[in-house]
């Protein structure tokens, strides 16, 4: 696999862009490849191929998705410090270097793809149980794999986690209990208390691109309510 370009309107070639989006600034490095070797699109495959580039770093692995638009398929790595729960444009320009070197080598995806590797932002995606113990206190939005009480989609304040049960005041139903494995998707809702409990994001240097070209269905659409 081999890199194409990079899509940025930074002026370093080794840097990327940072997008400022619904008060949450979002920091990428993303890189054109087109791969040649045997399909390997399963994100739970390709996932132990990134965490150690991404542990090696001292970043924590938030998640690996793909996210499809217009312009193809890109495969999106959210990564973080542990101390600040972000990455800087040069944390993102390092990590996305060391993915495409591990690509290049392993030829891992058949189909051309772009790399971005980003900071999950301040309405960010809640992933691992540690996430919903973190951000206790806070509203979110979840989406369930199946009914639970009722219901699928649950929003509120986090209460809390004990051992493997994660609790929330939903809206509607009040106290409600799941566990890690019944979540679909989840994240925090931006509020005022939310954005005063977030370390403020560093994007000195970084030449921050109009939303006109970053196409909006390549960001995962915020869950609705049902």
């Amino acid at each position: 696999m081999r890199s194409k370009g990079l899509l940025s309107r930074n002026s370093d070639k080794n840097l990327g862009l940072a997008l400022k989006r619904a008060g949450t600034v979002f920091v990428a490095v993303r890189m054109l490849h087109f791969a040649q070797g045997p399909s390997l699109t399963d994100i739970e495959t390709l996932t132990p191929l990134i965490a150690p580039e991404t542990e090696a770093l001292g970043f924590d692995l938030v998640r690996v998705i793909w996210l499809s638009g217009d312009d193809g398929l890109t495969l999106q790595v959210m990564a973080e410090r542990p101390d600040t729960r972000q990455l800087v444009i040069e944390d993102c320009a390092a990590l996305s270097r060391r993915i495409s070197e591990k690509f290049d080598a392993l030829d891992p995806i058949a189909e051309p793809y772009r790399l971005e590797v980003s900071s999950p932002g301040i309405d960010r995606p809640l992933t691992r149980l540690g996430d919903f113990a973190d951000w206790t206190g806070h509203e979110a939005s979840v989406k369930l794999a199946a009914l639970v009480d009722g219901r699928k989609t649950l929003r509120g304040n986090l209460l809390g986690v004990d051992d493997a049960d994660i609790a929330i005041d939903d809206r509607k139903n009040g106290h409600v209990v799941f566990r890690m494995i019944d979540v679909e998707s989840a994240k925090l809702i931006l509020t005022d208390r939310l954005i005063a409990a977030t370390a403020p994001v560093i994007i000195g240097g970084v030449d921050l691109v109009e939303q006109d070209d970053f196409p909006e269905n390549e960001w995962p659409e915020d869950e609705q309510e049902e």
